[in-house]
């Protein structure tokens, strides 16, 4: 008679690699308050300010394809160790810049270390725990995911105020040093190592073609939607997408195996994931924008108005991945994505007199309704993998996070400043309140767009069902209904 049995899952590993990844990803919407002041500091324009966010993402993108590779070639502590080095040289790049380019290559450099780490902390989650408790544990890792790069901009606009923003870079030095010498103490070399190659002409297309895309959509805001130095980057680069995804098709070993599509509940995670985050990020800075441009407001209002939304996502994640266990993805996903929606369009019609309360509540509520997304939907598409294919799957995961949210950045603040830039054309000398009324038009049209994306999400969540795979299974036994549903094991008759 066999059994199943479940390795029990290495609680030192898991908690260093949390605590790696919560500084990693705290600085992914850090500096967010603090672009007023990067932008004053430099002078440089709202559009082009946003490239603090949107390289960072950008570079992730880039980098997360490769991950399924590094996964497959090294161990975990090698990965670990390697990229908090990365992002502490980015971290120190950063916190001593002296002029734009130079910031930006210090989060260009973050990214490539920190953008490993999602993938890393997501696959040894998935392969640490059953099927029957993803739930709990993907709460536990949505914690990290989401709590962390809410609550920065609460943390950066204390310091912001206080300080300068050069302080939220350097105060993390001491932080990333510790954890790189607690990790190579005390992490174990544990390989889950298969062959694995590294597809030279992949990673150029990728590069290039996700690069491309990003720059024609960020040039939007302050171009002309049709004119050449748009629209050619952006034909460019989704020419070169496809053609990396058919490569991905042909190859052997891709570096990124989009067979994976080929499971329904995945690809709706997805679809979902990616329509919902285009339409979260662009907030996380839209929202500061507001109330630090139109409205006045200092960074640290700015940030106390987020840390309520902030500690929902952060301590409801657990919350949500055990109602996942006990009723599956759908309801959830529904009943979230419609707060959101909603939440999302009443954004749009803001005033320069909207009160910080009306704002808090609308923030809060939204908060709430993504908690009851991104857990369940990201944890079923990934019950929907045979286990061969978590590290694919993680990475393409992690992969369309970043990607849809720079896109998400990218699209809607250019729509900001495009509509500003239209509004004011033909304006020889505009006064401060008609530059105010063009860039607050310009918000409420980016946070109606947000809307639509967000509608896109709800109505492919109504296709959602409880996934499973039963390979996890010990051969002789069969699940009887999928995760969301039982849990009961029955052997077959």
């Amino acid at each position: 008679m066999s059994k199943t049995t479940t390795n029990k899952p290495d609680y030192r590993l898991i908690a260093i690699l949390i605590t790696g990844a919560f500084i990693a990803f705290l600085s992914n919407t850090f500096l967010n308050v603090a672009l007023p002041a990067i932008k004053n500091e430099f002078g440089v324009s709202t559009g082009t300010v946003q490239w603090v966010s949107t390289s960072y993402m950008l570079v992730a993108g880039i980098v997360i394809p490769t991950t399924a590779y590094l996964m497959n070639k090294f161990s975990a502590r090698q990965i670990f160790l390697s990229a908090m080095s990365l992002f502490l040289l980015g971290a120190t790049i950063a916190g001593f810049s002296l002029n734009f380019p130079m910031l930006i290559i210090g989060r260009m450099t973050q990214a490539a270390g920190s953008s490993i780490l999602m993938p890393l902390l997501m696959n040894t989650m998935i392969r640490s725990f059953p099927p029957e408790k993803r739930g709990t544990a993907m709460g536990l890792f949505s914690l990290v995911m989401f709590f962390a790069p809410a609550i920065g901009p609460t943390l950066s606009g204390f310091i912001v105020q206080s300080y300068s923003w050069h302080m939220l870079f350097i105060m993390m030095l001491p932080i990333i040093s510790i954890i790189l010498v607690v990790g190579y103490k005390l992490l174990p070399e544990i390989k889950h190592t298969r062959n694995a190659v590294l597809d030279i002409q992949s990673v150029i297309l990728s590069t290039l073609g996700f690069g491309l895309l990003l720059y024609g959509l960020v040039s939007a805001g302050d171009h002309k939607l049709l004119s050449v130095v748009t629209l050619a980057p952006i034909i460019i680069g989704l020419i070169l997408v496809y053609l990396y995804i058919m490569r991905q098709m042909k190859l052997q070993m891709p570096m990124l195996n989009f067979r994976v599509y080929k499971h329904k509940m995945y690809t709706l995670g997805a679809i979902i994931s990616s329509a919902s985050n285009m339409g979260l990020f662009a907030g996380m800075i839209l929202v500061p924008v507001f109330l630090q441009e139109i409205q006045g407001r200092s960074p640290l209002e700015t940030g106390l108005l987020l840390l309520p939304g902030a500690l929902i996502m952060g301590f409801l994640s657990p919350v949500s991945g055990k109602l996942f266990d006990k009723i599956g993805p759908k309801w959830l996903a529904i009943s979230g994505l419609l707060l959101a929606t909603v939440t999302t369009y009443m954004f749009s019609r803001l005033t320069f007199d909207t009160s910080f309360s009306y704002l808090l509540t609308l923030y809060m509520i939204r908060a709430l309704g993504m908690t009851m997304v991104n857990t369940p939907v990201m944890t079923n598409g990934m019950n929907d993998l045979p286990r061969e294919l978590t590290p694919d799957g993680s990475s393409l995961n992690s992969m369309m996070n970043q990607v849809s949210g720079a896109v998400g950045i990218a699209v809607l603040i250019s729509v900001m400043q495009g509509y500003m830039n239209f509004r004011l054309r033909g304006v020889a000398n505009p006064t401060i309140l008609e530059t105010n009324q063009a860039m607050l038009d310009g918000i409420n049209l980016s946070f109606f767009i947000g809307s639509i994306f967000m509608a896109i999400g709800l109505i492919t969540s109504l296709f959602l069902k409880p996934a499973y795979s039963s390979e996890k299974m010990d051969e002789g036994l069969t699940a009887v209904r999928p995760i969301g549903e039982s849990h009961k094991i029955k052997r077959k008759e």
